[in-house]
């Protein structure tokens, strides 16, 4: 090869690789996202030569795929049709209800437009156990569809049981539909007993397919995270549970049994659970609401309690920002007292903010997190935050009772947040979450309880101890804290 020639390939390479970043830093600066999530793709495509154009091809932007958002915008029109139906409905009084609680329901009807449902029942579940135990036997007592969306489904334990009874339920003409993300439950959608599911007549999808191919096409990072379960459109459970039994899920990642709790519910939030559940099921299936008539209807569910829930669904197609914007209200709004638990805890600088600030204005802020996780770049950007936390008077529980994975914000002793969603980019932006916010003093009274239950398990965050670690501590946390918005 000359030297000309030589020459002409570096140059070709090296204005195709400037073009390229160039090209796609204008892309990310016109995107107008958080300028930490801007500035972190900025770096990874001017430091990363082709391969950071690559990975933001692949991970950069919220592509669900054209298919895909064009059943969204058909559907959308007969989602508010019915959701303009539900505002008819409720009559509501809001008389000995924190009056920070108005302006949330305002939000999350503006953004969602579900309004807050009254009449509800709500049990709190804190042992995965109890949940299997009472799912179980719910499915068993099922008269018409079982109708369950899980990110995670490992076979083993109660898990097992799970599958017994929903084939039972099959054989007794109930429909049963199961919607499991397709990465989360990855090995079980490649199995035999999937197969054995099918074969007893339980239909099975997975949602959000991943693979290579299809990650030219769509973003394959973009997760349903949700977990949602509905016996007969009137039964329903949310949380934070996977169908995993923890005696046996992850038992070699060293972080010990995942600690997770559920709610189990009647009343008219149960037809929202159901419209949830339909609405992805139906995505997932190619088929449009506008066209569907089946045995799980979505239909009005008598009160059986005295619980105002409000249901706030989140993720790409929901409005960019729906929870980011409504966990930030929720801590704005305390006066006295906040309690938080969550097993990823990356907050952006927003959220860090309202923690902070919060605790400046005299709010007893505690959060729970667990002493060990198991992704070890999330616990280390994590604790990246601890020392600006910490000068600012937020107590930092660590958790060692088990990698703690329940989700919950009690604000105040006078109402609660209760579902999916963790403290970290992710659930802000990327993944379908489900969150329950619940307007009243005595579920949020049970949850603060379970919440206190956690806190003997835990030991204080030691700034003394915290502040003498590592230079290669530090860097590592901070190294962790600069790629946190991608997390």
């Amino acid at each position: 090869m000359t030297d000309a020639v030589a020459w002409g390939l570096t140059s070709s390479l090296f204005l195709t690789d400037l073009a390229i970043r160039v090209g796609f830093s204008l892309r990310v600066i016109m995107r107008k996202r958080a300028p930490s999530v801007s500035f972190a793709w900025l770096a990874v495509i001017l430091l990363i030569p082709f391969g950071g154009a690559v990975t933001y091809l692949l991970f950069g932007e919220n592509r669900l795929g054209e298919r895909r958002a064009s059943r969204l915008l058909k559907d959308r029109q007969v989602v508010r049709e019915w959701s303009s139906a539900l505002r008819e409905r409720p009559t509501i009084d809001w008389t000995g209800i924190n009056p920070e609680c108005l302006p949330l329901d305002r939000q999350i009807l503006a953004t969602t437009g579900i309004p807050t449902m009254p009449g509800n029942q709500l049990e709190l579940i804190d042992t995965a156990g109890c949940f299997f135990s009472q799912l179980i036997d719910d499915i068993h007592q099922a008269r018409f569809s079982c109708l369950l969306e899980f990110y995670i489904l490992q076979p083993g334990g109660w898990v097992d049981a799970l599958i017994e009874a929903l084939l039972a339920a099959r054989q007794r003409g109930v429909t049963c539909r199961l919607l499991l993300d397709s990465i989360g439950s990855k090995p079980f959608l490649r199995s035999a007993q999937l197969a054995r599911l099918r074969d007893g007549g339980v239909e099975v999808a997975e949602a959000l397919p991943a693979g290579l191919i299809r990650a030219l096409f769509v973003r394959i990072d973009l997760r349903n995270h949700r977990k949602i379960a509905v016996i007969d459109g009137e039964i329903a459970y949310t949380g934070s549970q996977n169908l995993v039994d923890p005696r046996f899920f992850k038992q070699n990642d060293g972080v010990g049994e995942w600690v997770d709790a559920m709610v189990r519910i009647t009343g008219p939030v149960a037809e929202l659970l159901t419209a949830a559940f339909m609405f992805d099921w139906l995505l997932e299936r190619r088929q449009c609401l506008s066209e569907y008539s089946g045995t799980a209807d979505i239909r009005p569910v008598e009160p059986s309690g005295q619980a105002l829930v409000q249901l706030a669904p989140s993720g790409p197609g929901y409005g960019e920002d729906t929870i980011h914007n409504l966990l930030l209200t929720t801590l704005y709004a305390a006066r006295r007292e906040i309690i938080l638990t969550t097993p990823y805890f990356v907050p952006d600088n927003a959220i860090l903010a309202a923690l902070k600030s919060a605790a400046q204005r005299g709010v007893a802020v505690t959060i729970i997190v667990p002493a060990k996780n198991d992704s070890r770049l999330v616990q280390y950007a994590s604790r990246a935050r601890y020392d600006a936390l910490s000068r600012a008077g937020v107590r930092i529980m660590a958790f060692s009772g088990g990698l703690l994975h329940t989700k919950t914000i009690t604000v105040d002793g006078d109402f609660c947040l209760f579902g999916s969603v963790n403290l970290d980019m992710r659930s802000f932006w990327l993944n379908f979450e489900m969150t329950l916010f619940i307007y009243d003093k005595t579920f949020t009274a049970k949850v603060r309880a379970l919440q206190q239950q956690y806190l003997r398990e835990t030991t204080e965050h030691d700034v003394e101890i915290f502040q003498a670690r590592s230079f290669g501590q530090r860097l590592l946390e901070n190294i962790a804290l600069l790629v946190s918005p991608l997390l």
